[in-house]
């Protein structure tokens, strides 16, 4: 994919949820239930770096299951908006929040964390070399015997999302599995998804060089919107 598109799907996403942020908030306000198979996998104290944290909810699960007190949180997000948001969900917590672009700024310095998670952030992900790029950054965030745990929404599944694609622009590149989508929750803005195919779930997987300690289907009306894996980065 060219850096025109990028760039360009870069820029949709951003404006999607700066007019968004209300509606997108108020319908992400619970867990998804494929986090709860995360927990047995955890330590009893936690240092974790949210890649896409978006409202904070995934800091706010931890720090409710584990305790406040074992939960070291990063959150990182583009949205500044969803990162007000967060800042209140997780007052109090022991929480930093960044503002940080994925495809334009590296990922936050510091010691390599017990886990590190991306949920709902790959679709959004321009370009199949810019995800596997980031699989290959996110494993070498992990500390030995940490974890990685990542999801790919599976929207193009579903006859309720596959009504929501619009027309791709012509001027612009697009890599098999792109697609433009409207939302139709208050507002009305597009967004930028990709749709990871099996195929290329198994070479994200692959490009991290973890191990693969679980794998399942989880979230939304059906239970299994969201494909879930957990790696695990093995003592030498």
């Amino acid at each position: 994919m060219n850096e025109r598109t990028i760039e360009w799907l870069n820029q949709i996403n951003q404006e999607f949820y700066r007019i968004t942020a209300g509606s997108f908030d108020e319908s992400r306000g619970r867990p998804w239930p494929g986090w709860d198979a995360l927990l047995p996998h955890l330590p009893a104290s936690l240092s974790v770096l949210d890649v896409g944290c978006g409202n904070g909810r995934f800091g706010l699960f931890l720090a409710q299951h584990l305790g406040a007190e074992r939960v070291t949180y990063t959150g990182i997000d583009s949205s500044p908006e969803l990162l007000a948001r967060a800042r209140t969900a997780l007052h109090g917590l022991n929480a930093r929040l960044e503002a940080r672009d994925l495809l334009r700024e590296a990922l936050p310095d510091g010691a390599p964390y017990d886990l590190v998670a991306l949920f709902g952030v790959l679709h959004h992900i321009p370009g199949y070399t810019q995800r596997i790029a980031l699989l290959r950054d996110l494993a070498q965030r992990v500390r030995p015997d940490g974890l990685l745990a990542f999801s790919a929404w599976r929207f193009y599944e579903y006859p309720r999302f596959r009504e929501r694609i619009v027309p791709w622009p012509d001027d612009l590149q697009a890599e098999a599995g792109d697609f433009l989508l409207d939302w139709r929750r208050g507002e009305r803005a597009i967004r930028y998804c990709h749709y990871v195919d099996d195929a290329e779930y198994v070479a994200l997987v692959r490009a991290t060089g973890l191990t693969e300690i679980a794998s399942y289907r989880a979230d939304g009306r059906s239970g299994d919107l969201n494909r879930y894996s957990l790696l695990r980065r093995e003592t030498v």
